[in-house]
């Protein structure tokens, strides 16, 4: 089973990032992978990943006339692709050594139609001690609760994500409408993807934590202003997606009810037992993000037709 991996940039000061990335795919334990990089519509960009990747058998490239967005460069790398599964990963994360042949174990001993695994953080700046495991969605990394190892999800993140190729094709890739573009900050493109995955097919993305990517949470990521702005465009692109998805609402009211539910009231415990300044600060940090998650949403109800 030949897996071809999807690596997406479009700035210069992302390079050194790009390159990192990259660099672990050309690392992996299993073969055969083709490695196609996709840059959207910068030709400084192409040409140093050129320069340090074009001598590469296995590695493809491509760039974009002009900038498309994530989603436009994800599908164009897929349409690219010859591999048997696709995979893809951010420019700003890392792949474990055996990263693709974890994934390539479950296509091999399920009926797997997708397949994502666990996003781990690369603390650059250090661990925010405020920041709930809870809310570590908004930096792009695995959060608590999330699922149980096999089992079978709308999505996991788009740095951790594969597809049996000729599936991906059939479902037209990710919709440009959503996903970042440049500055634009807009959520939720693998989400709206793998309600497309469930209604086309009946099957969801089947969850496997031992297949792992590292994603850098830089020190802007750890700022409450930037975390606030993230929880308010999750929340708007929330609102998106129930517009062009209406049937993938349901993980996150399953979030909601877990957080209410069970998160809450064992922080509450805990707080009761062992106080402590970091436990106190998670848990008042949790309301405020749900808070600015539900403004967001808000927010697209009354802006988005």
């Amino acid at each position: 089973m030949e897996v071809s991996v999807v690596v997406c940039t479009y700035s210069m000061e992302r390079l050194d990032a790009f390159y990192e990335a990259v660099d672990s795919i050309l690392e992996q334990t299993y073969e055969p992978i083709e490695i196609v990089l996709v840059i959207d519509g910068n030709e400084r960009v192409f040409e140093r990943v050129r320069d340090r990747y074009g001598d590469h058998e296995n590695v493809v490239l491509h760039c974009n006339d002009e900038n498309q967005g994530i989603s436009y460069s994800r599908t164009k790398g897929g349409e690219i692709a010859s591999g048997d599964v696709v995979a893809f990963i951010d420019d700003d994360a890392t792949a474990h050594p055996t990263w693709i042949e974890e994934l390539v174990d479950v296509y091999d001993e399920t009926d797997a139609l997708a397949v994502g695994g666990r996003m781990a953080p690369d603390w650059v700046a250090g661990r925010p001690k405020f920041l709930p495991e809870e809310f570590y969605w908004l930096i792009g990394v695995t959060h608590r609760g999330f699922a149980e190892p096999g089992e079978e999800v709308r999505n996991t993140f788009g740095s951790n994500l594969s597809f049996k190729r000729e599936v991906f094709l059939d479902l037209g890739g990710f919709d440009p409408n959503v996903g970042r573009k440049g500055e634009k900050e807009m959520q939720a493109h693998e989400s709206e993807i793998g309600a497309r995955l469930r209604r086309q097919y009946n099957q969801g993305v089947i969850y496997h934590p031992d297949a792992i990517v590292e994603h850098k949470v830089f020190d802007y990521r750890t700022q409450l202003t930037w975390l606030l702005n993230r929880a308010f465009m999750q929340g708007y692109s929330k609102r998106v997606l129930a517009k062009l998805a209406p049937d993938a609402s349901g993980d996150k009211n399953e979030f909601l009810s877990q957080l209410l539910l069970e998160f809450v009231p064992d922080r509450l415990r805990k707080l009761v037992r062992n106080p402590s300044v970091e436990q106190a600060s998670q848990l008042l940090m949790l309301f405020l993000l749900t808070g600015t998650v539900g403004l967001g949403y808000l927010y697209g109800i009354a802006t988005v037709r």
